[in-house]
């Protein structure tokens, strides 16, 4: 497991808002549970598949974690171990984007470099 950076798949209409302002303060989803959900690189995948089928326009988000005072790895009920951000997150610990491609088939293709 991989803790310098994390990943959260986003909207790219909630990704072009949080620019505006530098900070991203989360998902309905992520507002609604009380902290801004991320995943490991192993997560990506899965998570994509799990919360995410079918969903065009996705964006995923490489952030670095050495600034965010507030992440905590958080059990979930599965047993794993997912990162969560207890604040808004600040878009200077963003590191990288990468557009999340949806196949003919419905399916979610990460680009190669990821």
């Amino acid at each position: 497991m991989n803790l310098k950076y994390i990943y959260k798949i986003i909207e790219y209409n909630e990704l072009k808002e949080a620019k505006l302002s530098g900070v991203y303060r989360g998902s309905s989803k992520d507002i609604q549970d009380g902290y801004i959900h991320f995943s490991g690189q192993e997560q990506v995948a899965s998570t994509l598949k799990k919360y995410y089928s079918g969903t065009k326009n996705l964006i995923l988000l490489k952030v670095e974690t050495l600034k965010l005072d507030h992440l905590v790895w958080e059990q979930a009920s599965d047993g794993n171990f997912f990162p969560h951000l207890y604040s808004p997150l600040d878009l200077s610990n963003l590191i990288d984007e990468y557009e999340v491609i949806l196949d003919s088939e419905g399916n979610h293709k990460l680009p190669d470099n990821f």
